[in-house]
């Protein structure tokens, strides 16, 4: 009885100093863990991109995973870059570094990384295994333990662009847009030997930044126009004329035409690069010149930078960035020949000229 009538004392008032400490402790390196566990989840289930080139890789981005499904599903509804009935992706993670897999024929984890030319080094560890079945809820974990993962960024070179002006006296050239060189980003998962590089694999390479083309007006205009103009000038600097000096300040400005405008204006460009040259003459082999090849230049500036290794995070790849590579056939990794004919068939069959797959770039934001 006198047990039971005892005052009762709460748990902590019954541990002495050093039995508080120790819990105490303790249940700050559980939080730890449990932070620690949380955050290496959020890391693993990070996302670098979508269809439409999320420009980040970051493991703080929560969103990004459902974003990325999400293009990925538009992208195979509306048969962006060449997808086609069939094709389905599943998401690999390489070192916290995540991409799409698209393939026609994903069955087992061996044939995601077949189809995403995804090779294991000895020590890699990967869940699930090999042979685990794929849907596109499956997410591939690779962990290179030895690996450091590297980002450079490199320079894309722009194009010249001339288009004629016929506010200009012949043989006059203005420069309406400075060229301002892109950034391509390429994330790399490096294994070392001491001071020196075993291998090097590409995670992801895309357009970070697209180029900004040098447009340089040429003068059109007649022996007349010229007079006219120099007579426009000289009004203007006498002050007898507000209206001409309006005029002139026009005909001096930086470009002027939208975007759907530009396309009718897009004016001409000399290749810069072997791909382009490639390019240039299987283009006009189709009757695709001048303007239509300025409107190729454009395209593939933006989609890939002209790169033959572009990566994006989305899954596409190569300078046409093709939904899957694979599609583009043998020598698709490496080869600009073979992915440019890819690029120009596909080009031909849904869009007609490059010109009009241009114009639904710049509406769409693919094509």
């Amino acid at each position: 009885m006198a047990e039971h009538s005892r005052k009762k004392t709460g748990f902590f008032t019954r541990l002495t100093r050093k039995q508080a400490i120790i819990l105490i402790a303790s249940v700050a390196a559980l939080a730890l863990l449990i932070v620690g566990g949380v955050a290496s989840n959020h890391l693993y289930r990070s996302t670098t991109g979508s269809v439409q080139k999320i420009t980040a890789f970051s493991a703080s981005e929560e969103s990004a995973s459902q974003v990325a499904a999400a293009d990925a599903k538009a992208a195979l509804a509306e048969g962006r870059n060449g997808v086609t009935e069939g094709t389905s992706y599943t998401k690999v993670v390489i070192n916290g570094h995540a991409k799409l897999v698209f393939g026609t024929n994903l069955t087992d984890v061996q044939s995601v990384l077949q189809q995403g030319n995804i090779t294991l080094q000895p020590g890699d560890s990967i869940t699930p295994s090999l042979t685990t079945k794929v849907t596109e809820s499956t997410v591939i974990n690779i962990v290179s333990a030895g690996d450091t993962v590297q980002t450079v960024d490199t320079p894309i070179p722009f194009n010249t662009i001339q288009k004629d002006d016929p506010n200009l006296p012949v043989g006059v050239r203005q420069v309406q847009t400075q060229g301002q060189p892109g950034v391509m980003e390429t994330t790399n998962l490096v294994q070392m030997s001491g001071t020196r590089q075993v291998s090097s694999n590409t995670i992801a390479s895309w357009v970070k930044k697209v180029p900004v083309n040098e447009v340089i007006l040429v003068g059109t205009g007649t022996t007349s126009s010229s007079s006219n103009s120099r007579a426009s000038n000289a009004n203007s600097n006498s002050g007898s004329s507000s209206n001409s000096h309006s005029t002139s300040s026009n005909s001096n400005s930086a470009p002027r035409s939208s975007s759907s405008s530009s396309i009718t204006n897009i004016g001409t460009t000399v290749p810069v690069g072997n791909p382009q040259q490639i390019a240039q003459t299987m283009a006009a082999a189709r009757g695709w010149t001048g303007a239509q090849f300025t409107c190729l230049v454009e395209l593939w500036q933006r989609e890939s930078g002209w790169r033959v290794t572009a990566e994006n995070p989305s899954g596409a790849y190569g300078i046409p960035q093709a939904l899957p590579g694979s599609k583009m056939g043998p020598g698709w990794q490496s080869s600009a020949t073979v992915q440019i004919s890819w690029g120009l068939g596909y080009i031909a069959s849904r869009y007609g000229t490059p010109c009009g797959a241009w114009s639904h770039e710049l509406s769409a934001g693919w094509y």
